[in-house]
């Protein structure tokens, strides 16, 4: 069998007496689309931090293309190949979005202070190559973000400023992408366009793997392969998303009723 690109066992984390996490299980295949629902407060951000390097686990394992890469920090992860954005807003918003994006290559840059003061030529150079290539992932996202490409980030409404943290987020050139509640704070609409520009980036780079905590089913139902359910940091179901909406537990503890048959 193929050897999963994203692999836990056992990830557990501890606060004191909470267990935050106990004893996930995940596997995420090259190229696949994994998304991870819960209420509020049951441990999915939790896992991401886990998985991204932000908290150090307590126990279990992290593998990233076969490789353990467990309690490496965030920047090494990231170095490795996964990327995510964050519930709130981590944009820089007294920088334009070219400037967002570019600082989302740092790990990929090889000038640093001292090439900007003895070669000044060689850092404007790839300086110069990241902003090209920023406005190209600008453009992938969004079209409208490429237009205002040279704006403050702080001027974009709510679902703009998502869009653009994928883009900061796609610049690391990750193998996964890693999305905590990318349609929070949109309405209907903007979801749906929302959708629209994942779907048009997972075909541009069909290789590259996402996994997704959202709480609006219609983006649920649209994107993702596989759900995964958390509750109260276990994970108690898995499968396709038309499966596990029906199953009782799940009714009850997340969508509800109403919400499952909706």
């Amino acid at each position: 069998m193929a050897v999963p690109l994203l692999e836990t066992r056992n990830l557990s984390i501890r606060f004191g007496g909470l267990v935050a996490v106990s004893r996930v299980d995940l596997s995420l295949a090259a190229g696949e689309t994994l998304c991870i629902i819960g209420p509020n407060g049951a441990g999915k951000s939790t896992l991401f931090n886990l998985i991204s390097g932000i908290y150090r686990q307590s126990s279990g394992t992290v593998r990233l293309d076969g490789r353990d890469i467990t309690g490496w920090p965030a920047h090494r992860i990231a170095a490795a190949g996964i990327a995510r954005t964050f519930q709130s807003s981590r944009l820089f918003g007294d920088l334009t979005l070219v400037d967002n994006v570019v600082i989302g290559m740092h790990c990929r840059t090889r000038t640093g202070v001292i090439d900007a003061l003895l070669r000044p030529r060689r850092a404007r150079a790839e300086f110069e190559a990241a902003a090209e290539r920023a406005g190209e992932l600008l453009r992938l996202v969004s079209p409208g973000l490429y237009e205002r490409r040279h704006t403050l980030a702080g001027t974009l409404p709510q679902a703009d400023r998502r869009r653009l943290e994928i883009a900061r987020a796609l610049a690391s050139d990750p193998k996964i992408i890693m999305l905590d509640e990318p349609s929070s704070g949109m309405d209907d609409r903007d979801t749906d366009a929302l959708i629209e520009d994942i779907r048009l980036t997972m075909a541009e780079r069909p290789g590259l793997a996402y996994i997704i905590i959202e709480h609006d089913m219609r983006l649920v139902a649209a994107l993702p392969e596989r759900v995964v359910v958390i509750d109260y940091g276990e994970k108690i179901a898995e499968g396709h998303f038309s499966e596990v909406r029906l199953m009782p537990r799940v009714q009850e503890a997340y969508l509800g009723q109403k919400a499952a048959h909706a």
